[in-house]
């Protein structure tokens, strides 16, 4: 019988194809079609994974909460992560812009600092200094690699980091598909109104990389959310390190880009970082969990 942290795990690896699926199709399509017409299918076709989980007599009051401003600032800053992420894969090498993207557990640190008046001691310090060091090397700056465009996925941490905090709040109360539903339609709604900034017309060879970036962007976030909630955090995290792998096989194989070594110097020390991050968190809920009992 399978125990729930290898069921967690097997929900971790499944949500690492979806969503190494999906960017590479991003990037299949962003020299084809524009970000926001690309966001809008993200959207539009991720509503029917999203449409299995919710539960039939929700479907009158599906969009019924009390915690709608929080709903929308989540949200707005999913979509502005996604748009960021989105023009990093179009304009950076595959390996460079979703190892830049792993370091939003270490800016989701910060703000947990900043705003949730978190007590953060030196472990988790030293974790956040080493992958911003990490982060800093994979931009490499003062060199001829660097590129202005590897700001995307930074914003992209950013806009994570944002996330975070409010599905905090969110998740205290509101279910999953609730959560998800709300941006999902920030991201129809946003790329609709990139129409009017024109859009291109949908090639037939195209439609299979469409469709990939909506369902298997969707189907990511469901197999992530439900392989949290059957395993420690702590144990099904270094199995998302495997999108790093993909991207750079990806890289080499599919989009003939050359990997720098400092993009894997780089992300050895953010992977090294988001570990001591959510190993340190393990530990507090433990002894959280611990303090409760007693």
């Amino acid at each position: 019988m399978i125990s729930k942290n290898q069921l967690g795990i097997i929900y971790m690896i499944l949500s690492v194809v979806c969503f190494s699926l999906m960017d590479i199709s991003v990037k299949l399509m962003s020299n084809s079609y524009p970000i926001g017409q690309l966001i809008f299918f993200r959207g539009f076709l991720g509503l029917i994974p999203i449409f299995f989980i919710i539960p039939l007599n929700r479907y009158k009051n599906l969009l019924e909460t009390s915690k709608l401003k929080l709903h929308i600032g989540r949200a707005v800053a999913g979509t502005f992560a996604m748009a960021n992420l989105y023009l990093g894969l179009k304009f950076l090498p595959i390996a460079d812009a979703i190892t830049i993207s792993f370091a939003a557990p270490i800016f989701a640190t910060i703000f947990s600092i900043i705003f949730l008046s978190e007590i953060v001691r030196f472990y988790r310090w030293f974790a956040i200094i080493l992958g911003i060091i990490g982060v800093i090397v994979v931009l490499k700056p003062g060199t001829t690699m660097f590129s202005y465009y590897s700001f995307f996925p930074i914003l992209f941490c950013l806009g994570f980091a944002t996330i975070s905090i409010l599905i905090k709040k969110l998740s205290k109360t509101e279910p999953d598909y609730l959560i998800s539903m709300f941006f999902t339609i920030a991201l129809i709604l946003t790329g609709c109104i990139s129409y009017f900034f024109g859009w291109n017309e949908i090639k037939t060879e195209d439609i299979i990389y469409l469709f990939a970036i909506g369902i298997c962007g969707s189907t990511g976030n469901i197999f992530l959310t439900m392989s949290i909630r059957k395993a420690d955090i702590s144990l099904v995290t270094p199995v998302k390190y495997l999108s790093l792998i993909f991207a750079i096989l990806s890289g080499i194989f599919i989009f003939g880009e050359s990997i720098s070594y400092l993009t894997l110097l780089g992300a050895f020390l953010i992977i090294i970082s988001t570990a001591i991050i959510f190993r340190r968190e393990a530990i507090k809920k433990v002894k959280t969990t611990m303090v409760r009992q007693v």
